[in-house]
């Protein structure tokens, strides 16, 4: 499955990539699994998208949990936590 990768913010200035198109292995349906993926990258990827990182993902442009399924040609972002003031 081809998908569309977005980072945003501080995570896009640590990975020095703001998107990607990737082509997903097959056991990858849900955006969690992207983030663990994407882990096992290593290096920068691993510590940008550690699990003690709070991170945001959204799923077609709405913050989403890791079990939000995923689908051909859609996009997924992880971006910092949103704050207000």
């Amino acid at each position: 499955m081809k998908i569309t990768l977005r980072f945003f913010a501080s995570v896009r200035e640590k990975l020095s990539c703001s998107t990607e198109i990737v082509t997903l292995p097959a056991e990858v349906r849900m955006v969690g699994q992207v983030r663990e993926w994407l882990i096992t990258r290593g290096g920068i990827w691993a510590e940008v998208l550690a699990y003690d990182r709070n991170i945001q993902m959204a799923y077609q442009f709405e913050i989403c949990e890791f079990s939000t399924e995923i689908f051909e040609d859609s996009e997924v972002a992880f971006f910092p936590p949103v704050t207000g003031g």
